[in-house]
């Protein structure tokens, strides 16, 4: 459901893109990949695959080499021909209401279930993947997953130190985690964007880790976090944290759905020649 408009840069002050984001902004990384990706097409098949189907399938292979399962990927889309930094600034943050989460969640067609999932997936700093889920939750078309990745100290910080206003630590992360990320995260700003991994067990294996961390308290985010306590999410965080095979099942057919959002084909949008303009 993506239509690469997180790829276009700022132009001066007649064209403002979405890699400034508050979500964007010193997280999203792996433009350089898509780049080169698309010079390559280009070279070998002139302005006939769109930067929208390339950042899919190369969200599909990233994940599957890292570990996930194969899924199939419909192509055709088309790309768009405008960016909304606007939307991009309110996709859902690691400071957000479960509520909140599932809500943006459901505006897009996607279920409780699909919150889930694809949290398991990747990171708010990581690589390809959420070169794909972050620019499909903006008004046209996610968060991103956890199983992958990192995520800066300030976004988790106040879990360590001040948690709901406390001056405490949040009691329920695990003992041994809580001091290792105390002293790679000390209480002081200039440790707000050093990076963490999101799951410190298997950090660059796409698997069933990360709610197996959640079921052992020791989830990084507290957005993640609240997955393995609140009823209408703690038994799938359960079924995904015993059954690798059915995590890797269900994160496909979740891709699949959210890349089916708001899709551009036939005359909608381009097909851009560099990912970083407009035609």
């Amino acid at each position: 459901g993506c239509d690469a408009s997180i790829l276009l840069d700022d132009i001066d002050s007649t064209f403002v893109g979405e890699k400034t984001a508050r979500a964007n902004q010193n997280s999203v990384r792996g433009y350089e990949v898509i780049d080169k990706i698309k010079a390559n097409v280009e070279k070998a098949c002139p302005s006939t695959v769109s930067c929208t189907d390339i950042l899919t399938l190369a969200a599909r292979e990233a994940a599957n080499i890292a570990g996930a399962s194969y899924w199939m990927v419909p192509l055709g889309r088309r790309d768009g021909q405008t960016a909304n930094k606007t939307a991009a600034n309110e996709l859902p943050s690691p400071f957000e209401s479960l509520d909140n989460i599932i809500a943006k969640f459901n505006a897009k067609g996607l279920d409780t279930n699909d919150v889930v999932v694809l949290s398991g997936m990747l990171s708010f700093n990581a690589i390809i993947i959420n070169l794909l889920i972050i620019l499909c939750f903006k008004n046209k078309t996610t968060t991103c997953a956890h199983t992958i990745g990192f995520a800066q100290c300030f976004t988790f910080k106040q879990r360590l130190f001040n948690f709901g206003g406390s001056r405490k630590p949040d009691p329920d992360l695990e003992a041994s985690l809580l001091k290792g990320l105390q002293t790679v995260c000390p209480d002081q700003v200039d440790s707000d964007t050093t990076l963490v991994p999101l799951d410190s067990v298997t950090t660059n294996r796409f698997d069933n880790s990360y709610y197996r961390n959640l079921v052992n308290s020791s989830g990084l985010l507290q957005s993640d976090h609240v997955l393995s306590t609140d009823n209408r999410t703690a038994s799938m965080v359960l079924s995904y944290s015993r059954y690798p095979y059915l995590f890797l099942k269900d994160f496909g057919a979740s891709m699949v759905k959210m890349a089916n959002i708001g899709v551009l084909t036939g005359q909608d949008g381009e097909i851009r020649k560099n990912c970083k303009v407009v035609n």
